[in-house]
This record gives structure tokens, C-alpha cells and sequence, in this order.
């Protein structure tokens, strides 16, 4: 640990805020809140019993930087929308939380119902989101089959309606939509048929079938026997979609039950909807983690970001055990929705049961997560178990990244990098250098040096994976070059490699001789396919800035030409064969009547 990281966290104050922590790059990795940042931040560097992922983390704080807050759900907003800005790697992140869709009850006089994926301020009625499709298909076909909801997109008003712009449609005839595009039904009548639409999404179905029997014996009484049968057929459809939703509590209370099952790097949780006492629906959630996390951590960091963007909201959220940080979760929901949200842990027996049953769903879509992630990865080939065997691998060279140096007489010295995947090239990681720093003769060892340096500096800064293999072409000199500049950068956990042309010999650290692999091995042909690649990759590049050089170096020697102009006749005419053999005219229409004497009588000289 740095002085300068003691002296901060020495002076930190007792207050509630945001704490984040930075590498050495200054970029950075992990965000979090605090009721008292002194005795929060100091626990992660002087706690005896930190887990090995914790530790982790810890071992890669370099610095850190502290936002006071007047209150702790100050400080948990202001960390929501750090997190959001940040994307820092080892905090907890949903995957694809914006994506899932909803279905809409829009703001007009006549509601449209449909599903979207974007949520607008704009007054509409969202349900949702509904992490299964399927689900939200199969709501709006009972919400079409009992409610005539018009399918038009038409922007239906009174000035419209009464001058009779728009026609009934198909829908009308076959008694899916009472006609409000022609007035045939009145803007109450559709209203109060969209609330009850909107009472079966919030999954008061009960409470509505209720509503509608007494509505149907009124009519019944009044006579009016065709209206009465509509509302009956309506009262058998909803009936038939209650039954299917499982009734699991006695209490007609709301609740949310919230759990989930992780194996770094992810997670699934699983959330059971609980409206009415009746089981209404289950969302599922995808997220990343990099590091071990407290249960009561990983609940609260869950609560936080299922929760921040939600639209239906229960009366309580139920998870396995008493969370510590409840209050502060729970003031924030109240000042984020301005509504009484607890959370709390099982109370009675069916609710107990119903959250270890959440649990396991949460736990069976971590396995077949675990599954289809097996099966999106490539088989790994033969070759490369060869490799591991020849090199001595902890595990196959899935990607190998192999440099090269290119330079003549000193000259225009760059060097290239190319990337193979599963024993493949990998062109669209493949990148050119040019040698910056080594100004002198042809050092090929320097210019390893700086390569290495860049684009792992670059690496480590972005936050992404080191490779199975780095290879350098080259032998012993290259190989500690690179080593070097590795080491500087504080990676001494990769593997690395040289391959020495003449007698393709393979070098390794901290081994005198090097390793001769039979000639006929395909892990030898592997390594050598790398390195020609590499090495065809820095001889185009450096032909590219030769030629260049070259080419614009010939031409600012004509008189009146310089850069500018040599661009322009290199642009027109392609090459300098082609400058030569155009004509007066040709030369004159690109840089002038006196220019394009001088380019002929240079050539022609010459």
C-alpha cells in the first residue's frame, strides 16, 4: 500500500458517502456506499479474514477518492448513478436490465395496449418488465380475447372522431373493437373497460371478477340480457386465466419474493410476482460479478438494481434472511417511488416455502446459464493441447498474441502484433506500431521493450484479460526485452515464449537451454504458422511507410512541390509511374501551368 493511500484512508471522515477505488492506472474498479466511510473503507484493508476473490480486489487498489453525502440514501443514489456512468469490473451489473419488455397502456383518450421496450415520462401506464416473452404474449392474447381493445394506431380525438377522418375497421365487424374511431363507443365506456384491463395486469383479477358479477345481475335485472352474456363470457375467460396463476398465500397482500444463485463471474436471480396471494408471474435476471461478495451484499446490491427501474411495485420484498442495511434500501425505494415498500424475510410457513421453491428456479437457470455458456465456447483443438504439453501450460493457449519488429538500416522501425483464437487467426485484434521511442541504430531489443510496454499498459488500463500466450520472434534478447517491460507493468503471471528462426528453437523463462520441439510436431507448425503470420504482418506495414516515404520524399525534391502538392498528384494520378508518363495538360489541371513544367523537366532530366 502506497503513503499516500495510508494518509487517505488514515483521514477519512465518519460520514456517509461514496467510495472509489482506483488501479494504478487510475481507472476505476469498484464503487460503494457508506453510512461511515472510515470504518467502511478501512475494514476492506484491515479485516483478518477477506476472501481470496475480496483480497483480490484489494491487492489492486492503488488509490482511492471519497464523495461525502448528507445521508446515507444520498449516498446510495449517488452510487446507482456512479455505477451506471462507470461500469465499474467488480461491482455487481444486470445484464441487458434496459432490453426486457413492457406492456403499455397509453395516454389518450382512447388507450392503445401494446408491448414496447422503451419507457417515456409521458404519462402512460407501464406493467412489466417481463424477462420471459413468452409471458407477456401470452397476457396481452387474454387481454385481446377478453377486452375489446382497439388494434389501430390512429390518433384518435374528438376533432377527429366528430369529423369522421378515420373508418371502422376489420375488428368492428368481427366484434374485437367497439368502434371508437366513428364515436360507437363513448370515451367513458372504453376507459372503464381499459381499467379493468389494468386491474388484470396488477393481477387483481378476483377483486374485478367480483365487480363484473354484480354488474352482470344489474344488467340482468334491467333486462338488457346481451350485455349481461358479454360480461358473463368475460367473467368465464378471466376465470379460466386465474386458475392458472397458483394461489400461494391466504393474505391479499403484494409482495415481491427476491433470491438468487451465483458462481462467478454471474449470477441469476429469480423473483417471484405475488399479487392478490395469487403467484402471477416470475422474472428472471442475468448479472455479472468478479469478486465474492457477503450474501447480504450481493441481496442489497440486487434490491438496487432490479428495483430501479421497475413500474409495479409490491407492498413488501421478501428474501431469505434479515437484511442489515434494510432501512437505508427501504427509504431509498420510498423516496425513489414515494410508496411504503418492506423488506423482509419469511414469516410463515407458506411464504417460507415459496421462497426456497424461488430459490431453486434461481438455481436451475444458473445450471442451464452454466450449460448454454459451455456450449457457446469453441472445442478446444488438438493442436493447442499439444502446445500446452510442449510448453508446459497450466492450461490450453486459448488466444496467443506473437510481436514482431520490422526495420532496413534503421529505417522506418515498426512492429506488429497478431492475434490467433482456437488456432486461428484473429485479424480484426491484429495491430501495427510505430517505433517511437528508439531513435539510434537498429535496436531490436529496445523496440520489443516499447512495443510489450504499450499495448499491455493499454490492456491493463481498459480492464481486459491477458492472453494464454504471449510469443515474441526473436531468442534470448528478445525474450528478456519483453519480460522486462512485463515486469514493469507488474505482470508476472502470463505465459511467454520466443521463437528463434534459424534453428526453431523455443526459449522459455528461467530456462537456460531452450526446447527443441520435433519438427514434425503440429504445435511446432502452430508456432511457426504465428510467427510468419507476424512476421508477413511487419514486413507489409513496413514496405507501406517505406514506399510512402519514399515516394513523397521524390517528389518535394521538384521545385515548388512540396507535401501538399505531392499529396494531390499521388491522390490524382496513383503512382509516380503514372505522374510520369501524364502529359502537360493532365499535370496542369492539378497544380498549375508553372508546376507542371517543373514535373516534366524533372522527370525527363532524370
Amino acid at each position: 500500500m502506497s503513503s499516500l493511500l495510508k494518509d487517505k484512508i488514515t483521514n477519512l471522515p465518519k460520514a456517509p458517502g461514496v467510495y472509489l477505488f482506483k488501479n494504478k492506472f487510475g481507472k476505476i474498479i469498484y464503487i460503494g456506499k457508506a453510512k461511515s466511510l472510515y470504518h467502511r473503507v478501512r475494514s476492506y484493508f484491515n479485516a483478518p479474514n477477506l476472501s481470496v476473490k475480496t483480497e483480490a480486489l484489494v491487492s489492486k487498489v492503488f488509490d482511492l477518492d471519497v464523495i461525502v453525502t448528507q445521508n446515507e440514501v444520498e449516498a446510495l443514489i449517488l452510487e446507482s448513478n456512479l455505477i451506471k456512468q462507470y461500469k465499474p469490473r467488480y461491482n455487481i451489473n444486470l445484464k441487458d436490465d434496459k432490453s426486457y419488455p413492457y406492456i403499455v397502456i397509453t395516454n389518450e383518450d382512447f388507450p392503445q395496449v401494446y408491448p414496447t421496450r422503451k419507457v417515456l415520462q409521458n404519462g402512460s401506464k407501464y406493467f412489466g418488465p417481463y424477462t420471459e416473452v413468452k409471458t407477456m404474449r401470452y397476457a396481452l392474447k387474454v387481454l385481446r380475447d377478453v377486452f375489446k381493445i382497439r388494434s389501430c394506431k390512429y390518433n384518435l380525438t374528438p376533432e377527429t372522431i366528430q369529423k369522421r377522418k378515420y373508418k371502422v375497421c376489420l375488428d368492428y365487424h368481427i366484434k374485437k373493437c367497439d368502434g371508437p374511431c366513428e364515436g360507437l363507443v363513448s370515451k367513458e365506456e372504453y376507459n372503464k373497460m381499459i381499467y379493468e384491463v389494468e386491474q388484470v395486469l396488477r393481477g387483481k383479477i378476483d377483486p374485478l371478477i367480483h365487480d363484473l358479477t354484480k354488474e352482470m345481475f344489474t344488467y340482468s335485472e334491467n333486462l338488457e340480457f346481451e350485455k349481461a352474456n358479454e360480461i358473463k363470457n368475460k367473467i368465464e375467460a378471466l376465470k379460466v386465466y386465474g386458475n392458472s396463476q397458483k394461489v400461494v398465500s391466504q393474505d391479499l397482500i403484494d409482495r415481491d419474493i427476491v433470491t438468487f444463485a451465483a458462481e462467478v463471474p454471474f449470477g441469476v436471480s429469480s423473483v417471484f410476482n405475488v399479487r392478490s396471494g395469487k403467484l402471477i408471474g416470475k422474472r428472471k435476471h442475468i448479472f455479472n460479478y468478479h469478486t465474492e461478495l457477503p450474501e447480504e451484499e450481493i441481496y442489497f446490491n440486487l434490491i438496487r438494481l432490479i428495483y430501479d427501474y421497475s413500474i409495479d411495485l409490491p407492498d413488501q420484498i421478501i428474501i431469505p434472511f434479515s437484511l442489515p442495511e434494510k432501512e437505508s434500501a427501504e427509504k431509498w425505494l420510498n423516496k425513489k417511488y414515494n410508496k411504503l415498500i418492506k423488506i423482509l424475510e419469511p414469516d410463515n410457513d407458506d411464504i417460507k416455502s415459496l421462497t426456497n421453491l424461488c430459490w431453486q428456479n434461481a438455481l436451475l437457470d444458473l445450471n442451464e446459464l452454466k450449460i448454454q455458456q459451455l456450449k457457446k465456447e469453441p472445442k478446444i483443438p488438438l493442436v493447442l493441447r499439444s502446445l500446452q504439453r510442449d510448453l508446459y501450460l497450466p492450461k490450453p493457449p486459448i488466444r496467443i498474441e506473437c510481436f514482431d519488429v520490422s526495420t532496413l538500416q534503421g529505417a522506418d522501425t515498426v512492429a506488429s502484433l497478431v492475434v490467433f483464437e482456437y488456432g486461428k487467426p484473429k485479424k480484426s485484434d491484429y495491430r501495427k506500431f510505430i517505433i517511437k521511442t528508439v531513435k539510434s541504430m537498429p535496436d531490436d531489443f529496445a523496440s520489443m521493450s516499447e512495443v510489450i510496454e504499450r499495448h499491455y499498459k493499454r490492456i491493463l488500463e481498459e480492464g481486459k484479460k491477458l492472453p494464454d500466450l504471449i510469443m515474441v520472434d526473436g531468442g534470448k534478447g528478445q525474450l528478456a526485452s519483453a519480460i522486462k517491460s512485463l515486469n514493469k507493468l507488474g505482470i508476472t503471471n502470463v505465459n511467454i515464449v520466443a521463437l528463434a528462426k534459424r534453428l526453431e528453437e523455443v526459449f522459455i523463462p528461467n530456462k537456460k537451454d531452450s526446447i527443441m520441439i520435433p519438427r514434425t510436431s503440429s504445435s511446432l507448425k502452430l508456432l511457426q504458422q504465428v510467427r510468419n503470420e507476424a512476421h508477413r504482418f511487419a514486413i507489409t506495414f513496413h514496405r507501406q511507410r517505406r514506399t510512402k516515404r519514399i515516394i513523397s520524399t521524390e517528389l518535394v525534391e521538384i521545385q515548388g512541390i512540396g507535401e501538399k502538392f505531392a499529396t494531390k498528384l499521388l491522390q490524382a494520378f496513383g503512382s509516380i509511374e503514372d505522374i510520369k508518363k501524364a502529359n502537360h495538360q493532365e499535370l496542369e489541371k492539378v497544380v498549375g501551368k508553372f508546376k507542371a513544367q517543373k514535373i516534366i523537366e524533372y522527370f525527363s532530366n532524370k
